[in-house]
């Protein structure tokens, strides 16, 4: 299995300390993945800005034929991302396959024809002579810090568009699914420039601290919780990094009494609980009008009641385990305390 991480074009072990990598059904060690350093850290980064200037200058159209040939093997070899993004996760094997690895193949693929599509707007003549007008450039260097939730997506989200754009990219995934994040890994320094893409692992202190932070880094890219976003952001302020903070949410649905229930249930059982329910757009709020309240909460519980849980390799498993024994118990919580208010 490969737990390598990417610096500057080579594959390399990490050098600190190393974090246990789980089965998300059976709590059992699938890999050990040993993080980065703040030397390797600071490596990656050197390597990204190495490789900028000549990134930058890559034509667009070159740009987009590396990204349709990443799209391409990622397409072929999704069999392997499947399983493997599932075994780590917990999703079921079916929903990784068939839902997330054909959308990660067609994120490299948008952002290919997007790297050709760009433009300057003209915005006018404002002294005699003389044409203003808006030129787009790529910034630099992108931290990419990607969450658990969707490992192999959130990675393809992130390093499409930033390089697509001219720009080169550090990227850490969560220590506690990287798995797919390296294997990616390595068909990214068979394709890309060296420098072009690195991937380093490890905790959010050191690893992700000493990333945000490193002057070299112009943007930081983060998906994760809000007390992460406000670390992100004071690191930021010290030399005026652009950000881009997604950090979840709370997605209500507001149901109204003319509303068609059973399109209502079809839809909250499918996107409620999808991926376990951990999805930042999950529909976990229902506001429902008074009418049709008492018929939307029976066939809602039936409706959940049919979803078939079980590990997330079995036939036919629409919700698999949580993704480690942490969230298991953050989730019961929640419950405990919901059926302590509803007495």
């Amino acid at each position: 299995m490969q737990t390598q991480m990417l610096i500057g074009g080579r594959l390399v072990a990490g050098e600190g300390p190393v974090d246990q990598v789980l089965d998300a059904a059976t709590g059992k060690t699938i890999a050990t993945v040993a993080s980065a350093t703040v030397a390797q850290v600071n490596a990656a980064v050197a390597a990204a800005e190495q490789a900028f200037d000549g990134w930058a200058q890559t034509a667009p159209k070159d740009r987009a034929a590396l990204l349709l040939k990443i799209a391409d093997r990622i397409e072929a070899q999704a069999p392997a991302y499947a399983a493997l993004e599932s075994h780590n996760t917990g999703k079921p094997l079916n929903a990784a396959l068939n839902d997330e690895l054909p959308a990660i193949a067609d994120v490299f693929r948008f952002f290919a024809g997007a790297a050709r599509t760009q433009h300057g707007p003209l915005a006018g003549e404002y002294l005699p002579g003389h044409t203003s007008f808006v030129r787009r450039d790529p910034i630099g260097v992108v931290a990419s810090i990607a969450p658990w939730n969707y490992p192999l997506m959130m990675a393809a989200w992130k390093i499409a568009p930033a390089i697509a754009a001219g720009n080169t990219v550090v990227l850490k995934p969560s220590e506690h699914t990287p798995l797919t994040a390296l294997l990616l890994a390595t068909l990214l320094a068979e394709l890309l420039p060296p420098g072009v893409v690195n991937v380093v692992c490890g905790r959010g202190d050191p690893v992700g601290t000493t990333l945000v932070a490193h002057p070299r880094v112009r943007m930081v890219s983060l998906t994760g919780d809000v007390g992460t976003g406000q670390k992100v952001l004071a690191a930021a302020a010290g030399n005026l990094k652009r950000t881009h903070l997604e950090l979840g949410g709370k997605a209500p649905v507001i149901v109204f009494d003319d509303a068609e229930v059973a399109e209502v249930i079809s839809g909250i059982r499918g996107f409620g609980f999808y991926n376990a329910g951990q999805d930042c757009t999950a529909a976990c709020r229902m506001y429902v009008g008074a009418g049709i309240y008492e018929r939307v909460v029976a066939d809602l519980t039936l409706a959940v009641r049919s979803i078939q849980v079980g590990r997330q390799q079995e036939p036919g498993v629409e919700m698999g385990p949580l993704v480690s024994q942490a969230q298991r118990e953050r989730v019961a919580g929640f419950v405990t305390r919901a059926a302590a208010q509803s007495r």
